[in-house]
């Protein structure tokens, strides 16, 4: 579904991205682990494609509109909407819109807790319960390729398990496709189908979790577990 191919990158001269590559098959959950900092910025070369279609140099707007929905690093709500207004916020597209009553009610079954706070302005929410709207709006985009950034990051672990257990939700019951960008090792090794280890711009590693988690230079080299 989603191919990353040879991507360079970085920030005026200094090179942050070597050729990393990667691919995200349909109805996984694929974890790419490692130190954060690589930053999101125009690729100097590579390519990203999306079911078969090079989208490397497409605005974000389209992208959307093709189906792929980013859940940033901390989490970007409208903190004086409401939690249902953030929400609708979500479903801006054509498609979207046109589900919005069922996306709304499996945002809803997702996280009970959103529609007994619809009319609480989102930023008097707690952490936890931010993260949730956060992805709640993401779903109702009516996505087939989710990315996530970080869910993890502020987080009691007991909302991080909260949290992973949704995104296996996703998959299992709704179908979605998952790329999960994390420093949460444990977490994501556990949630993941297949896993790529970044370190320094590049690939260090690549397999199933139980594969990374077996294997002690890789845990002691670059995941610190």
């Amino acid at each position: 579904m989603l191919t990353v191919r040879n991507l360079e990158s970085g920030y005026g001269p200094m090179q942050i991205l070597w050729k990393p590559s990667l691919t995200v098959k349909p109805g996984t959950i694929t974890s790419l682990l490692g130190p954060n900092g690589a930053g999101s910025v125009p690729p100097w070369k590579g390519s990203v494609e999306f079911d078969g279609a090079d989208i490397t140099s497409m605005p974000p707007h389209r992208k959307v509109e093709q189906g792929i929905t980013l859940v940033p690093e901390g989490k970007h709500l409208f903190p004086g909407m409401t939690v249902y207004e953030n929400l609708a916020m979500g479903a801006y597209r054509k498609e979207a819109r046109k589900h919005f009553r069922e996306s709304l009610e499996l945002v809803y079954r997702l996280f009970p807790i959103l529609e007994e706070r619809r009319e609480q302005k989102a930023g008097l929410m707690s952490g936890g319960q931010q993260q949730m709207v956060t992805i709640g709006r993401a779903l109702m985009t009516k996505p087939r390729l989710v990315m996530l950034d970080e869910p993890s990051q502020g987080l009691a672990p007991k909302l991080v398990q909260e949290v992973f257990d949704t995104i296996l939700t996703l998959k299992a019951e709704v179908g979605l496709t998952i790329l999960l960008v994390e420093q949460n090792a444990d977490a994501a090794l556990h949630a993941a189908d297949y896993v790529y280890v970044m370190h320094e711009g590049s690939i260090k590693a690549e397999g199933r979790p139980e594969e990374i988690q077996n294997s002690a230079d890789i845990r002691e080299a670059y995941l610190g577990i």
